[in-house]
């Protein structure tokens, strides 16, 4: 029995890797630049969406989804940009992570575009009020941002939006198939005379008024 519960056959080495699959192609080897260029500006410019993932001095990890109007992250130079915190659950999951541990991976997602843009760096909770002013959403500013010293960026192709169909409509399930959150919430929740109904208009007032 390994560490690792019911798993039995376990890879534990870069070297088992390397004779499973072989070294990786010249241009994957190549393709990661150290900055912002005009080409990743443009790439944020047009983004709506991001997963930002971090893990804490420990090393348990989070990935967490980030998402605004196209261009929302806010880039700064070819080497620093700020992510703005919205409003959200109050867990702040990524930025008690980040206080103990500033290492960070994005991922940038656009509609309909399958390759996705990938930027690993160092971050930091920020207050610089010239910089979250130029966030404000709705006469709101964000009291806080992520901010990222990029360290590395590269394209990711994308072969895992091809496989699963993410942005093909006609793959897409009916509403009646989809899980239903609010009663998948309750039921994980389990607290007196909150149910389903309860979880799903508290999730469509805070939808309407907590978004900025």
């Amino acid at each position: 029995m390994s560490d690792f519960g019911i798993f039995r056959d376990v890879i534990t080495a870069p070297e088992e890797l390397k004779e499973m699959f072989g070294e990786p192609s010249e241009v994957v080897q190549k393709k990661a630049i150290d900055h912002l260029d005009e080409h990743c500006r443009r790439y944020l410019s047009q983004a709506p969406f991001l997963i930002l993932a971090t893990s804490d001095a420990n090393g348990r990890c989070d990935a967490s989804p980030r998402g605004d109007a196209p261009g929302f992250v806010h880039v700064i130079d070819d080497r620093h940009l700020v992510i703005p915190e919205r409003p959200g659950n109050r867990r702040m999951d990524s930025i008690r992570n980040i206080l103990s541990n500033p290492h960070v991976g994005l991922i940038f997602l656009i509609p309909s575009l399958q390759e996705t843009l990938r930027i690993n760096g160092r971050a930091c909770i920020i207050r610089d009020a010239h910089l979250l002013e130029k966030m404000e959403v709705n006469g709101k500013v964000p009291t806080i941002g992520i901010g990222v010293q990029v360290e590395e960026c590269f394209v990711h192709c994308a072969k895992a939006f091809i496989r699963s169909g993410l942005w093909q409509p006609d793959k897409w399930m009916t509403k009646e198939e989809l899980p239903d959150m609010p009663k998948m919430l309750a039921e994980h929740i389990k607290m007196p005379g909150v149910g389903a109904k309860e979880i799903a208009e508290g999730l469509q007032e805070s939808y309407k008024k907590n978004l900025y």
